[in-house]
């Protein structure tokens, strides 16, 4: 089974439930703000628990849970969510069921952005066969269709690693853009964080010269989709960085630029990296310049 793009809907999916080599994970992690951030990134609490106890109730036939805070993440970075090495994240994520000749379909609860995130580590292994559930659980659960209760049994997979570093980019390399220009900074949080309003990271504001596009405003809020190319592509044209020859993505922990990426993507623009470490890091470091206001 071939997938042709970064999406595929509720329809699809039910459709193809029954296909061997087929492999559906719930991601789901739910994050709880706490307010303004007292300090670097201790504004949030995270709980993988209470999705994993939902999927043991319900969930889309066929499905795995991955806690990918315990599995996925590197355990050993004191910033969160930072990508392992990429034969760590393969073996990780093979022990549930990927493998090079699967399909891997994502979908999480109350964000896509954990999907979306999951789907952009499999691509910088070298895994392309990856889609996002388009609208998510909420979606498939409001449409009425079918769900269980049982545990899969996929079989541990055997998965090649051919990395893409160009994908992901590191602080140095965000102070090199704004020391010197280069690839174009679009800033995936919301409105009011990239303003430096709300302060959630422990310094407001975002990098100078980012531009703003937040995750949310690129979701159907009636369905939950993804908007439409046509619909998408305004967004980001204050920007320019759908005709730019590169373009560097980032936000609080490297999650919600993830949605960012895959809004680009289905408007044709795929030269776009993420900055893995994003507020959490980059606030860290009192030397490393901060914006405030609506600006670039």
């Amino acid at each position: 089974m071939k997938l042709l793009t970064p999406l595929v809907s509720t329809n699809w999916l039910e459709e193809n439930l029954g296909e061997p080599d087929l492999r559906i994970y719930d991601v789901t992690l739910y994050v709880e703000y706490k307010g303004d951030a007292g300090d670097s990134f201790g504004g949030y609490n995270l709980d993988s628990e209470t999705p994993r106890e939902e999927w043991e109730q319900s969930h889309i036939p066929s499905s795995d849970f991955i806690d990918i805070n315990g599995e996925l993440f590197d355990s050993n970075n004191s910033i969160p969510f930072m990508m392992p090495s990429p034969e760590i994240f393969a073996a990780a994520i093979a022990a549930h069921g990927v493998a090079d000749d699967t399909a891997v379909i994502l979908f999480s609860k109350g964000s896509q952005m954990w999907a979306t995130r999951v789907w952009w580590m499999l691509r910088s292994i070298g895994f392309d066969n990856v889609a996002v559930l388009d609208g998510g659980w909420e979606k498939w659960q409001r449409e009425g269709r079918s769900t269980d209760s049982g545990v899969p049994n996929y079989p541990a997979g055997k998965l090649s690693v051919n990395p893409r570093p160009e994908m992901w980019v590191d602080k140095y390399r965000m102070r090199d853009v704004i020391d010197k220009g280069g690839p174009t900074m679009v800033n995936a949080l919301p409105t009011e964080v990239y303003t430096g309003e709300l302060n959630r990271y422990g310094r407001p504001g975002h990098l100078p010269g980012s531009y703003s596009v937040p995750y949310d405003s690129i979701i159907n809020p009636d369905t939950g989709e993804f908007l439409e190319p046509d619909e998408l592509r305004p967004l980001f044209a204050e920007s320019g960085v759908l005709e730019r020859d590169k373009v560097i993505a980032y936000c609080g922990g490297g999650i919600s630029a993830t949605m960012d990426c895959l809004a680009m993507s289905l408007c044709g623009q795929d030269n776009v990296s993420v900055y893995d470490g994003s507020m959490n890091e980059w606030v860290l470091d009192e030397s490393l310049p901060l914006k405030l206001g609506a600006e670039p």
